[in-house]
């Protein structure tokens, strides 16, 4: 199964409108974000703020979710995530993302590191911007039809 992923900063009451959109970048900042899923992004919470991946994967249940032709499913970035990707430094960043490329979850798609740090970086730099707006992080996914 194939899908579309894009990370975008909203106003938290506008979820309902980011998942229904068929082109959020249109509308919201943010980043195409191929093969980020669920799993990927509850590895980087864990590894950011400690807590186990099964306690991360708990976070990230779906905020809203499109059924039909345009099946779309909306994660909202928990807070505890947010916070610490707004306040990554470089080094931190650059230590992060060798850790991540490492991780048997991008290590088996064989991932390239460069590919790693390129989208953490953006994902930093969305989370900083979000924040300084008063803004929420959501990933939208959405699948693709054969």
């Amino acid at each position: 199964m194939e899908f579309l992923t894009c990370v975008v900063a909203a106003e938290e009451d506008e979820y309902p409108d980011v998942a229904m959109s068929g082109a959020p970048l249109k509308q919201w900042s943010g980043f195409e974000a191929p093969g980020l899923d669920t799993t990927r992004i509850a590895v980087l919470h864990s590894l950011l703020t400690g807590e186990s991946l099964q306690g991360a994967l708990d976070c990230y249940e779906p905020v809203f979710v499109a059924e039909g032709e345009d099946e779309t499913l909306l994660l909202r970035i928990d807070p505890a995530l947010f916070d610490a990707l707004a306040l990554l430094d470089d080094e931190t960043l650059y230590e992060l993302a060798a850790e991540l490329a490492a991780n048997e979850v991008y290590e088996a798609e064989g991932v390239d590191p460069e590919e790693v740090l390129a989208y953490l970086t953006a994902l930093v730099e969305l989370a900083q911007l979000a924040e300084s707006q008063g803004q929420a992080l959501f990933v939208w996914i959405k699948l693709l039809q054969d």
